[in-house]
């Protein structure tokens, strides 16, 4: 249970921080605003042109009597849109890391340097275009995985009860992993740590991730939430990973120094 505090507690630091450094805030904001954009426009074209892809898409339909090709039609769409929708939400924060990635990259190093005890930053020491590469790579390999369990979760959605109730709660606890899959690979691919071994470090510590994601996920769920949120959410991701790799804050190493100076050991 303590570290279910402590993943909600990194969430809480992340948003205090961009508050404190407003300028980091708002250049944080450019990514979420353009993503938003183009996740709006192509759920508005679902919407208008929807019906007539599933018409186009159901021709064995025409033959039946009325007024099954309408209702079936009907379902057909409204299940299409609603796949759309969780779609968007479990693939929102990697486009928007994928969009952002030189504005994140540069607000995960201010994180870094403000809290380090040294003042320094770890970097990966690439090529911009080679850090663009391995993270849309990750990231596609991530919506996959996060695609998969959209699909299984929405079908299980429909048995009775227990789809209007407990497949939801799993719902917004697998996707706030994936979230934090996501936000945390900003600065673990600056310290050179692979997906695999970032995916290993999250399961290790399941109850962190899950108290840094979940109410993270069930924001996001609420319309333009998740844009003014993502730049809070990627520096809170930035001081969970350096705990996850063993990397001491100012905080924490003054915490551990006694009045007169001496450092406790752990």
């Amino acid at each position: 249970m303590r570290d279910l505090g402590a993943g909600f507690g990194y969430l809480l630091k992340g948003q205090r921080w961009v508050a404190r450094h407003g300028k980091q805030y708002e250049f944080g904001l450019l990514p979420g605003l353009i993503t938003l954009v183009l996740y709006a426009a192509a759920l508005v074209a679902l919407a208008v042109w929807g019906e007539a892809f599933v018409t186009w898409a159901t021709p064995f339909a025409d033959d039946w009597s009325s007024p099954w090709p309408k209702l079936f039609r009907g379902f057909l769409t409204a299940v299409l849109f609603a796949l759309a929708l969780l779609l968007s939400v479990l693939t929102f924060t990697a486009v928007t890391l994928l969009i952002g990635q030189p504005f994140y990259e540069n607000l995960s190093e201010k994180v870094d340097r403000d809290v380090s005890p040294d003042g320094t930053a770890p970097e990966s020491g690439l090529p911009l275009w080679r850090e663009l590469w391995l993270s849309g790579r990750d990231s596609l390999r991530v919506v996959v995985r996060a695609a998969v369990w959209g699909v299984l979760l929405f079908a299980l959605g429909f048995i009775p009860v227990v789809g209007q109730t407990v497949v939801p709660v799993i719902g917004v606890v697998v996707t706030g992993f994936f979230l934090t899959e996501e936000l945390t690979a900003v600065a673990l691919q600056r310290r050179g740590v692979e997906l695999p071994d970032r995916l290993a470090l999250l399961r290790a510590r399941k109850t962190l991730v899950w108290g840094f994601g979940t109410p993270l996920a069930a924001a996001f769920l609420v319309p333009f939430v998740a844009v003014f949120l993502m730049p809070g959410a990627v520096a809170g991701a930035t001081l969970m990973a350096r705990e996850l790799m063993g990397e001491e804050t100012q905080e924490e190493q003054a915490a551990e120094t006694t009045p007169d100076g001496e450092t406790v050991s752990r």
